[in-house]
């Protein structure tokens, strides 16, 4: 279950790049405008508030903004797509959740996430005139409780008409609470028995799913490594292991889809998750750039269309 291809990058990071530095102020303009206030079913006027920056950010990047309402218009999906022009073909979706728990700003847990997508968004969309097979990226409501795991959730309702529709999916990724990091030994801790098994020093990224999409966690974690020099982990375990399923790819597992969560392990790492504290002066933003542009390059290179 713990065994992944390739081997984790180490040491020192190399100097970031002019892109590089960039990409971190993007992302740190998207999470300060989207997380600097509780947004959910909850705070309806910050939640509206984060949709509508959302979707005015795609349709800037030349992307025609589709929604998905449900839970009586209460809530909405938002997607924006690379489709190839010969026929549909075994689709991957790029998702994240916009909605924050509870009274929780959410710059991490999911503001974090969300930047991700709009900059893998924009960064992708020069693929548009020879993507081969479908990209979605999808912005879910309502991953937070009192939905979670509910069919209210908004990935659930998402993953269910996708089904519904015939579509093929080859994987899905879901971005999920990626911008914290922690260089000091003991600050990363673990679900039981998983402490045995990985590394105690919290600066790296996980890429975490059920066992049932083992095939794809590996192939992912072996994409990464060869593509970015960032430190990484990735294994499968079962369901039933505290927080192996927590986030929207268990929406898309549950549908029958491969899926994963890319996370820096959220509670098990970071100490503000799911508090009023979790502001956007608490993330590592050039750290997150460095993992941004590792996925842009994955998906750029086709390496997931390969079984």
């Amino acid at each position: 279950m713990t065994a992944v291809p390739g081997k984790s990058y180490a040491g020192p990071l190399s100097p970031r790049t002019a892109k590089e530095t960039e990409l971190a102020q993007r992302l740190r303009r998207h999470v300060e405008a989207i997380a600097r206030e509780p947004h959910n079913i909850g705070h309806p006027e910050a939640f509206e508030r984060s949709a509508r920056y959302i979707e005015t950010t795609l349709a800037g990047f030349g992307y025609q903004v589709a929604t998905q309402r449900f839970d009586n218009g209460r809530a909405r999906n938002i997607e924006v797509a690379l489709l190839p022009d010969d026929g549909p073909g075994p689709s991957l979706v790029i998702g994240a959740h916009y909605d924050s728990a509870f009274s929780a700003p959410g710059a991490n847990d999911n503001g974090s996430g969300v930047a991700a997508l709009l900059e893998l968004a924009r960064m992708l969309a020069d693929l548009k005139a020879e993507v081969g097979a479908p990209i979605r990226f999808v912005f879910f409501a309502n991953e937070e409780p009192p939905f979670f795991q509910t069919d209210y959730m908004g990935s659930r309702v998402y993953a269910e008409r996708l089904r519904a529709s015939g579509e093929k999916v080859r994987g899905m990724w879901s971005l999920e609470t990626l911008g914290y990091y922690d260089d000091r030994p003991g600050s990363q801790h673990y679900p039981f028995p998983l402490g045995w098994l990985y590394p105690d020093t919290g600066n790296f990224i996980a890429f975490v799913g059920t066992t049932g999409s083992r095939d794809f966690v590996r192939r992912s974690v072996a994409a990464f490594r060869a593509r970015a020099a960032f430190p990484s982990v990735g294994g499968t375990a079962p369901g039933f292991v505290q927080g192996i399923d927590w986030s929207d790819h268990w929406a898309f597992e549950q549908a029958g889809f491969p899926a994963l969560m890319i996370t820096d392990t959220a509670p098990f790492r970071y100490p503000r998750y799911h508090s009023t504290a979790d502001t956007s002066d608490k993330l590592d933003y050039a750290r997150l750039a460095r993992v941004v542009t590792g996925l842009e390059a994955v998906v750029r290179s086709g390496a997931l269309q390969r079984p």
